[in-house]
């Protein structure tokens, strides 16, 4: 089991230019705005205010690096979906992350966050679509787990088991997580699951048509 010994804030990245010289694996925090990307990345590292957050939610273009245990990090992708965006800023929030993900070999996982409560977004779906098409090995985290009923959560696990079977038996999808900030619901699971994929053989990088 992956035990978090040290975390620290490394950098802001805004162009794909100042990424780290150390390449080291990385684990990727990918979700909509207000989705709990910060709170479960503190809960993981147990530290209340290791991640970096904006007072506006949305504005936040950098990709945020952590070095973890001073052997791998931890990587906050800016956060989408927030209306208030400009087209602008939205389109190059997508330039920026699908550059990111095409890099592929340092990826080890990626963490897709989504609002257990919701169903998946357009644009949720659409992150979806591009770890897949860049072989990315990912997980659904279904955060703020702790506001549904545990009968209803059970019902809206099935659901996206369901929902997403051939990603799940055919795809990169790894597993389905519900996560709660409250309890630490999952916590272990994804430190697990984490420390297999960080052993694992260095995936292969796919080239964009």
């Amino acid at each position: 089991m992956l035990k978090i010994s040290s975390a620290e804030f490394l950098q802001g990245v805004a162009d794909l230019r100042q990424l780290p010289k150390n390449t080291l694996r990385e684990i990727l925090f990918i979700g909509r705005s207000n989705v709990g990307k910060s709170s479960l990345l503190n809960k993981l590292c147990n530290k209340k205010n290791l991640a970096r957050t904006s007072a506006t939610p949305g504005k936040t273009r950098e990709i945020n690096y952590y070095i973890i245990n001073n052997q791998f990090y931890f990587v906050d992708l800016p956060g989408y979906g927030y209306a208030k965006v400009p087209e602008q800023m939205r389109a190059g929030w997508k330039r920026l992350i699908e550059d990111f993900l095409k890099r592929g070999e340092p990826i080890s996982l990626a963490m897709q966050l989504i609002d257990s409560r919701q169903e998946p977004t357009p644009l949720d779906l659409m992150m979806m679509d591009w770890l897949e098409y860049y072989e990315v090995p990912y997980i659904l985290v279904l955060t703020k787990a702790d506001k549904m009923p545990f009968s209803k959560l059970s019902k809206q696990l099935e659901a996206y088991r369901e929902r997403f079977q051939e990603q799940l038996t055919e795809g990169c999808c790894h597993g389905i997580v519900p996560f709660s900030i409250v309890n630490g619901d999952g916590r272990q699971e994804l430190l697990r699951i984490t420390d297999d994929h960080l052993k694992s053989s260095p995936m292969k990088k796919k080239e964009a048509v």
